[in-house]
């Protein structure tokens, strides 16, 4: 183990690893290990292996009201959500209920700044106005939207709620409720993002459609709901949710489906914006390159564009949309950058007790509400600190976005602060790491005192420390290009299934400054046989310790470089530490 004052580098455990198979390279199967892996039989995705849709609460109920709806051609609407997770959840509920005969299906999503989160009145209001519907379906939300499901009940209409959000102790009116979270469901997987109840929901209802002989009937070919798994895998990993196997599922027959060339050519077109090839994508190219342009739409623009790119079956017009895409999140990025830097003003400008202050609560006026997560997700990871970024919502009102750490519940912070302080919060909701709320403009102050109250009373009173988990040290002979590719391709990583994270000391031969902005710092390690090893740290400047000759403790990940024609081996540095650590 190495240490710095505030953060530590600590291997994780490797038992079994001996048990998978031997054919495997042994730094492979010390990964899998770590992991929780025991066999090979652990890495075998498929469909069939999947709890059963009837193991989730509701389903009955909702396939049944689906079946109804497609047998009287009744108008059914998708209510997403602004959000990557949301924009394909309404992709996979609009393309799987058409292959199912759906006639008249449509869809909204509601504006950030206008309508708020989820199902509202407001949006409600809107939706009917431009189209009546029959049936409402919400996708990626609804879970707490009691008003805008009570209004919709008094209009007539029938709601079925698939959401993936933890839900409050009253559960909306709705018709049916799909959401792993129940405390009353069984189903064996909490963890799914609101994209893979929406593909279940299709998979009961294809199931109760051929018990009902529905495809003969119509004269309809019962659709491949495979089709639809890459759509599933970018959700899931955008939203950043656990991958246990249920997830790790969706993602790993995904990225098969989209290395074939196979994927809708929405997400064809994002990867050749982001310079990606689909032959080579992976986990992180999900979550990375093509997830933060969609979700650049939802946070700048409208996520109907997002939508939009991901329902077309027109390379042109998908070109055309993810183009559109990319240009907003350069603006995005932009944007974000502006409040990075007024976000560390603000932080300089403290007072120096706030230095050990257990959680950070900042606000600037000018600040987009789209882009508050972000930059509360960044000052987290720079201050290992729980985060709340506000921006200004309507008069008197602000929107926080809150971002938290491993060892503090930031809902369950919030809500100990709702007990404790009943007229503090307008409303609030989220995870164990995320999580939204609303304040009066005047109780920010008395909010920050009462976030560090909430969590001395839950947590205690010393910082957590900053843990790097890493599978080890390399040897030199091992960082090879056969095992970066299998490291890096061959399996489903994201949130929970973390892609594997090395240490080790090398010796620094040369360094420089790369990107448009020199803001990347691009460097040659010493190697076997005198070859060098090239590392490339993101947005990072070099430290003033570093330099030519010094031998350095890095934080990496072995990856496969393909930007140039001839694919290299290359360390992506998340940490430097000097090596007298």
């Amino acid at each position: 183990m190495v240490a710095t004052d505030d953060m530590s580098i600590q291997i994780r455990a490797t038992k079994s690893w001996q048990k998978l198979p031997q054919t495997w390279p042994t730094p492979v199967r010390k990964v899998l290990a770590a992991r929780g892996l025991e066999s090979a039989e652990d890495l075998v995705y498929s469909l069939e292996q999947l709890p059963k849709p009837n193991e989730l609460q509701g389903m009955s109920e909702a396939v049944s009201i689906l079946y109804q709806a497609l047998k009287r051609q009744q108008r059914i609407l998708i209510v997403a959500d602004f959000d990557a997770d949301g924009a394909t959840s309404c992709a996979v509920a609009i393309r799987g209920l058409r292959q199912m005969g759906a006639q008249h299906v449509d869809y909204i999503v509601p504006n950030r700044a206008n309508h708020g989160y989820g199902l509202t009145p407001l949006l409600l209001r809107h939706a009917i106005e431009r189209q009546p519907c029959d049936v409402l379906i919400t996708v990626d939300n609804g879970i707490a939207s009691l008003d805008g499901v009570a209004a919709a009940r008094e209009q007539g209409i029938t709601v079925i709620i698939t959401d993936h959000h933890l839900p409050p102790e009253v559960l909306p009116d709705a018709d049916a409720i799909i959401n792993p979270n129940l405390s009353h469901c069984s189903f064996p997987s909490q963890a799914m993002a609101g994209v893979g109840v929406c593909f279940y929901l299709l998979i009961g209802l294809r199931q109760y459609l051929q018990q009902q002989q529905w495809f003969e009937q119509q004269q309809l070919t019962p659709p491949k709901l495979l089709t639809l798994i890459d759509l599933v895998a970018l959700g899931t990993i955008a939203d950043v949710v656990p991958l246990d196997k249920l997830n790790r599922t969706w993602v790993q027959l995904g990225l098969k489906r989209i290395r074939l060339g196979q994927a809708c050519e929405g997400i064809k077109a994002l990867l050749r914006h982001s310079g990606k090839d689909f032959v080579n994508c992976n986990s992180e190219d999900l979550g990375f390159a093509i997830g933060p342009k969609i979700n650049a739409a939802g946070r700048l623009k409208d996520m109907r564009i997002g939508i939009a790119a991901l329902l077309t079956d027109d390379s042109v017009q998908a070109d055309q949309y993810a183009m559109q895409l990319t240009t907003l999140n350069e603006q995005r990025r932009e944007l974000e950058q502006t409040m990075q830097q007024q976000a560390q003003a603000l932080l300089l400008a403290m007072p120096k007790q706030s230095e050990a202050a257990l959680a950070y609560c900042l606000y600037e006026e000018r600040w987009h509400q789209g882009i508050i997560g972000l930059l509360a997700s960044r000052i987290t990871a720079q201050y290992h600190r729980p985060v709340i970024a506000f921006a200004q919502h309507r008069e008197g009102m602000l929107k926080g976005s809150a971002r938290s750490i491993l060892g503090i519940h930031i809902r369950d912070v919030l809500a100990h602060i709702a007990i404790q302080s009943p007229d503090i919060l307008s409303q609030f909701g989220g995870h164990a790491m995320a999580a939204g709320l609303m304040i009066q403009q005047q109780d920010l102050a008395q909010f920050s005192l009462l976030l560090e109250q909430a969590i001395v009373t839950l947590y205690g009173a010393q910082p957590v420390k900053k843990v790097l988990l890493s599978d080890g040290q390399l040897a030199l002979s091992d960082m090879t290009l056969s095992l970066a590719t299998v490291l890096t391709r061959d399996f489903p990583w994201g949130q929970g299934f973390e892609s594997p994270r090395f240490h080790g000391v090398f010796e620094l031969m040369t360094w420089s400054t790369i990107g448009k902005e020199k803001q990347h710092l691009k460097c040659r390690f010493k190697g076997v046989a005198g070859q060098a090893i090239a590392g490339i740290a993101f947005n990072t400047t070099r430290p003033d310790w570093l330099d030519i000759g010094e031998k350095v403790e890095l934080y990496y990940q072995l990856q496969v470089n393909y930007f140039y024609s001839q694919p290299t081996v290359q360390l992506n540095i998340n940490q430097f530490f000097p090596a007298q650590h």
